[in-house]
């Protein structure tokens, strides 16, 4: 079931009073009233008298490539399609996932499994890009990825950490949002970030000299070279200049947590990757982009999948319980999928090929409603069964999640006005 955000019957569940410009306009007063009347609106949604909590922060965990459904989220151990991992219970009944995930099968009451995802891009490029905008590539417009418009519409301009943080992958850039909201690249989270400390010999006082010095240089430049790249360049500096003298960029030092704790994660880039988003949470950047390579089995699918899922389980989990344990979870929403899934038939190399047509992601935490399945494949998996998702309802239900009214307007740089998500519609079951 959906939510038709042009039906009049249907409550407004995105007020426009938490804007930028409305904030500004009403005041302190008017944004702890509008706060107040979208917790209630949400709590209507949920059919709960006590207000449920919206999501504040959002951890996007992308596996590149293309996860197979049926070894992992989507299990058909009766069919010939199933492959050589076994089904296992969860500790919710009735929901099962593939043996490669124990340790998130203890996690399931947390987890919401989306087993009816639909896209009509099978192509990496043009599905990531989907999968990451709303929108396919034209080559005329770039559109701001989930990560920029979270960073926009959320994020404070003076916090000192940037408000989207890929990590593992550089990812595509805020298109036609300022550059600004361009995300933060993380290339590896177990070696040291490169230049957020100042060089040798340099303090502070020096440093602000140098970059004032270089703002006066640059100034005329830029006047008569307005654009993206011009802008571009100055958020560079403007981010390096806060990060550098922020006491909150610790959040990227890693050794400063338990032995143990990392051990759980993993000692690998992904794992760690997944450590750092939450401590970067603890510190209130609002979109953190953690990325697994490896995912486009088309030969050997068995064996790749099985070592991939060393990695994510006890990643996934662990961050889970974390967030749980830090009472994070409830205003953090934890997203995991790839571009598109894998197709049930095996070839003869042993792989699983594109398949655009029925496939899973799972989201967990920001107000989302755990222990559960939302859609269906056939006993083969070779077709959704009744209705299917679209990237764009997906996107308008992780919007409502983070309270953004995904029907609001954007302008590109040639003055188009673009939707944050076009004609999606909230997915009810997430919430109710």
């Amino acid at each position: 079931m959906l939510f038709n955000p042009r039906d009049p019957s249907v409550p407004d569940f995105h007020p426009r009073d938490l804007s930028r410009r409305k904030f500004i306009q009403v005041g302190l007063s008017g944004l702890i009233g509008a706060i107040a009347w979208k917790h209630a609106c949400f709590s209507a949604v949920a059919g709960s008298a006590k207000p449920r909590p919206l999501a504040e922060h959002c951890i996007v965990m992308f596996m590149n490539g293309g996860p197979s459904q049926l070894d992992t989220f989507d299990p058909k151990p009766n069919s010939v399609n199933g492959g050589t991992f076994k089904a296992i219970k969860t500790n919710v009944p009735d929901l099962q996932f593939a043996e490669t995930l124990p340790l998130l099968a203890e996690q399931a009451h947390h987890l919401t499994v989306i087993r009816s995802m639909v896209t009509q891009e099978g192509n990496h490029e043009r599905a990531r890009y989907l999968l990451h905008t709303g929108y396919a590539p034209t080559g005329v417009v770039k559109h701001p990825t989930l990560g920029s418009l979270i960073s926009h519409y959320l994020g404070n301009e003076s916090f000192e950490l940037p408000h989207c943080i890929n990590i593992n992958s550089p990812g595509y850039n805020s298109g036609f949002l300022n550059a600004a909201h361009d995300p933060f690249v993380v290339n590896n989270p177990m070696k040291p970030i490169d230049d957020i400390d100042y060089p040798a010999q340099m303090d502070a006082h020096r440093f602000q000299q140098r970059l004032q010095m270089l703002q006066n240089l640059e100034k005329d430049f830029l006047l008569d070279r307005a654009g993206r790249s011009a802008e571009a360049h100055q958020a560079v500096y403007n981010k390096a200049n806060k990060l550098i003298n922020s006491v909150r960029k610790k959040a990227f030092e890693l050794h400063e947590e338990p032995i143990a704790l990392r051990e759980a994660y993993g000692m690998n880039q992904f794992g760690q990757g997944c450590l750092m988003a939450r401590r970067l949470v603890e510190q209130g950047v609002k979109f953190i982009e953690v990325s697994l390579d490896g995912w486009d089995t088309h030969s050997d699918n068995f064996s790749r999948v099985g070592n991939l899922m060393n990695v994510i389980d006890p990643a996934f989990a662990t961050l889970i319980d974390d967030l749980s344990e830090r009472e994070l979870l409830d205003k953090t929403l934890v997203v995991w999928l790839g571009e598109f899934g894998r197709t049930p038939k095996i070839n003869k190399d042993e792989g699983r090929d594109h398949f655009p047509n029925g496939w899973s992601m799972v989201l967990a935490g920001g107000g989302v409603r755990g222990g559960q399945a939302i859609g269906a494949t056939d006993k083969d998996g070779t077709k959704v069964l009744g209705n299917s998702i679209s990237v764009q309802d997906m996107l308008a239900s992780l919007c409502f999640a983070l309270g953004i009214d995904h029907n609001l307007e954007n302008h590109s740089r040639a003055g188009r006005p673009i939707r944050v998500v076009n004609e999606g519609n909230v997915i009810q079951p997430l919430f109710v």
